[in-house]
């Protein structure tokens, strides 16, 4: 049988459908802590809202007073319960009837924590590679802290009196109980999505382990690992270890710690930037004193102290080898003047014009040929002279000659 739009179920009908399928359901042991408890005197049951602290989730437990008889049950207290659901038909709701509650021990607490950060070590949100450095200063800081608590205090006149421009974006917040896990979470995620905040702070004054028990729970352990903003961790005192401390990006001893760590000393930076000025001052001065001592030592060499003396003496020494040249040269061609000479006389008085000076003549036939025996009759001849030449005539033998 089903419903329609024309025969729709009356509610009760639908109460009463849900209500058998809840009863069908056996017992379940279930884990969450204490957010309310109601026990009124004389009741015949106490109620207690039984939350889970990584979500916004909670449901009614009723508990009777021979449950409530085995342990003892506080608000705040992390409890595991076995529980028969139950619907109430007339109301509509659903709650868990506790057959039995178990305080969770701080041994278990422990041993669960153990086993949480041997899983997240495994998987890397303990890693140093991981984490963001610190920006050296902020626009913005993210503070997540408790509603008027001492660790906001700490946190941001220790800030202020190392930077007093520095600027806040505060999410208060619970830091303790069912609800701390899920407002640490949202005040996170918003200041994470702020463009403004570069960096975050989770601070909160000191505690015992179930009291931080919030700041080592794993959804918020992932959120922190998750955030894009770097993350400083400020949880109770130095002894105080959450698991928070792992994951962040920075762990601070101590909300005060924090305040000096997310921003710098402005007296601190003053005296760096005078001190880097002194050192800069002295490396300039230092610099330009080897470089005045350098152009100094330049400027006294004799080249450039006095750069005419070079040339006068390159001009004396030009001026004495062109002297010197042209001696040479003199001395070259007044030798050989006289070489020349003497040979001109050697040549004059070897050549046969001095012979024909002396009255001599040179005799030729028409041929050229030298006449060295008296030609034949009617021959001609070439006579030369030292004056010049002039034709004659072979006209026979000179008287006296044919008798030698």
């Amino acid at each position: 049988m089903t419903s329609t739009a024309d025969e729709p179920w009356p509610v009760r009908k639908v109460s009463r459908l849900i209500g058998d399928w809840v009863n069908r359901l056996g017992t379940v042991w279930v884990e969450g802590q204490v957010a309310s408890l109601s026990r009124r005197p004389g009741a015949s049951v106490a109620f207690v809202s039984l939350r889970d602290p990584a979500a916004d989730v909670s449901l009614t437990l009723t508990v009777s007073p021979a449950v409530f008889a085995q342990a003892e049950i506080a608000e705040g207290q992390q409890v595991v319960v076995l529980a028969k659901p139950s619907w109430y038909l007339s109301r509509g709701t659903l709650s868990l009837q506790a057959i039995e509650v178990r305080a969770v021990g701080l041994g278990a607490l422990l041993a669960r924590l153990e086993r949480l950060r041997a899983l997240l070590t495994q998987e890397g949100l303990f890693d140093p590679v991981r984490k963001k450095p610190l920006p050296f200063l902020p626009r913005s800081v993210g503070l997540i802290t408790g509603r008027e608590s001492d660790a906001k205090h700490d946190v941001v006149e220790n800030a202020r009196r190392r930077w007093p421009a520095v600027r806040f974006a505060i999410r208060e917040v619970a830091v303790q109980g069912p609800f701390a896990v899920t407002q640490v979470i949202d005040a996170l995620s918003s200041l994470d999505r702020d463009p403004e905040v570069d960096v975050i702070v989770i601070a909160r004054g000191g505690g015992d382990v179930q009291e931080l028990l919030p700041f080592s729970d794993e959804a918020l352990l992932r959120a922190v690992a998750a955030a894009r903003t770097p993350v400083v961790s400020a949880i109770g005192h130095e002894a105080d270890a959450p698991l928070l401390d792992h994951v962040a990006d920075v762990r601070a001893s101590t909300p005060t710690d924090a305040g000096r760590r997310v921003v710098p000393d402005v007296a601190e930076e003053q005296a760096l930037v005078l001190s880097l000025r002194r050192a800069a001052w002295r490396c300039v001065d230092g610099r330009v004193q080897r470089e005045s001592a350098w152009l100094d030592a330049v400027r006294s060499r004799p080249s450039l102290a006095d750069p005419h003396a070079a040339l006068t003496r390159l001009d004396s020494e030009v001026t004495a080898l062109a002297e010197r040249a042209r001696r040479v040269l003199a001395t070259c061609l007044t030798q050989h003047e006289r070489d020349v000479a003497a040979a001109l006389a050697r040549v004059a008085a070897l050549s046969p014009k001095a012979t024909l000076d002396r009255g001599y003549a040179v005799v030729q036939r028409s041929d050229g040929s030298v006449v060295r025996t008296p030609p034949e009759p009617g021959a001609d001849l070439l006579v030369r002279v030292a004056e010049g030449t002039f034709s004659a005539t072979a006209s026979g033998p000179a008287p006296g000659d044919a008798a030698r």
